[in-house]
């Protein structure tokens, strides 16, 4: 099971990041806690001090279109904040 699905980089995750020294992860939908903080640990070499989950609930959607009434949603997705140690660094856009 792949935890880290992608760092979410966005205007509010990367101010969280300059001035909390959080950064935000997309993860795995059964990833818990301790599974995202050992990920976390073991692809970017840093200490996790607090990890906060979000499970973001799917949008849905009702179109009206020449056909009928289309109904759809998106995926629903969890969201990790982790909290790294003082004076650790994760560099994001190293791999770019």
């Amino acid at each position: 099971m792949n935890i880290l699905i992608k760092p979410i980089i966005t205007e509010k995750a990367t101010k969280d990041s300059e001035l909390r020294n959080c950064y935000s992860f997309e993860v795995n939908n059964k990833a818990n806690k301790i599974e995202i903080k050992n990920a976390v640990e073991a692809a970017y070499g840093v200490s996790v001090d607090k990890v906060r989950t979000i499970n973001v609930r799917p949008d849905r959607r009702t179109r009206f279109t020449k056909t009928g009434v289309q109904h759809g949603k998106t995926n629903a997705v969890k969201k990790a904040i982790v909290q790294l140690a003082e004076g650790e660094t994760i560099d994001l856009y190293a791999n770019m």
